[in-house]
């Protein structure tokens, strides 16, 4: 089934920021598909002219794959207000067609940010891998991430065998257990879900952000205390200043409406320059 996908939309952009942290058991690139787990079975999409295509899929399917590439982004309208800035402007030419990859359960979404606290995003990935072959569901080549009644009467020590912490542990197993329903959240503000998800053990404004904008899709979520955020604009705008998350804010200011793409540019710039 063919799923439009707003132009510019370039696919291995867009998958590229995934593929380079290493083998994703929740997400299979091979060759020119994209494989993840969805309703029991495993389900791929490959690029074709004006999208992607979804094998073998129904409406739900397409309608999570949309959701995956970022389909709702405004990435023509973005390109336009940053014409002027001289480093989106250069970030964009090198990266046009790259979306934001959305992660599309929210409970995964959760879990893999609670995962991703003070540590690199390559450990993050071997951790959640490690949880999702633990818990989740195979299909061929992929893994389904578990749902959060998989993991009733899992004790601590079990997610500290695959290593987690013992407090991110216990954060997880709660969240799992409480009766918040996260799909709701959908429904709310960005103000109202950052104030709900603070509230969760271990939930703090920086992961209620990255739920905003790699869950939700939102457009513009600026998570100024994100190190790599607040390190980009050190190598892009400050020359080298330290940037401490109060200026960072300030410093994204200039990028709203559309704080969710110039933080997806600028990352992925990071990366660039880096390699």
């Amino acid at each position: 089934m063919f799923v439009a996908i707003p132009e510019p939309f370039d696919f291995s952009q867009t998958v590229a920021r995934v593929a380079a942290l290493g083998p994703d058991r929740l997400n299979v690139i091979d060759g020119e598909r994209l494989v993840r787990g969805f309703a029991g079975r495993a389900v791929s999409a490959r690029p074709v002219a004006g999208g992607i295509s979804v094998d073998q899929g129904g409406l739900a399917e397409t309608r999570m794959f949309s959701h995956v590439f970022g389909a709702t982004f405004d990435l023509a309208g973005f390109e336009r207000q940053v014409a002027s800035d001289a480093v989106l402007d250069r970030l964009i030419a090198s990266l046009r067609g790259m979306r934001p990859f959305l992660v599309p359960d929210p409970f995964e979404m959760i879990v893999s940010a609670i995962t991703a606290q003070q540590i690199s995003l390559h450990a993050a990935l071997a951790v959640r891998n490690r949880f999702v072959e633990r818990f989740g569901q195979k299909h061929g080549p992929v893994y389904a991430f578990p749902i959060a009644a998989r993991l009733a009467g899992v004790q601590i020590s079990e997610l500290r065998d695959l290593g987690f912490s013992r407090s991110k542990a216990r954060f997880v197993l709660e969240i799992a257990g409480s009766d918040l329903d996260l799909a709701a959240l959908a429904g709310l503000s960005d103000a109202d879900v950052v104030e709900t998800l603070t509230d969760l053990p271990g939930v703090g404004r920086w992961t209620a952000e990255w739920f905003l904008a790699r869950h939700l899709g939102r457009e513009d979520v600026w998570p100024a205390g994100d190190l790599a955020v607040r390190r980009a604009l050190e190598r892009f705008y400050t020359g080298g200043e330290p940037v401490d998350e109060t200026r960072a804010r300030v410093l994204g200011e200039r990028f709203a409406p559309n704080r969710t793409l110039a933080c997806t540019y600028l990352l992925a710039g990071l990366k660039l320059n880096s390699e």
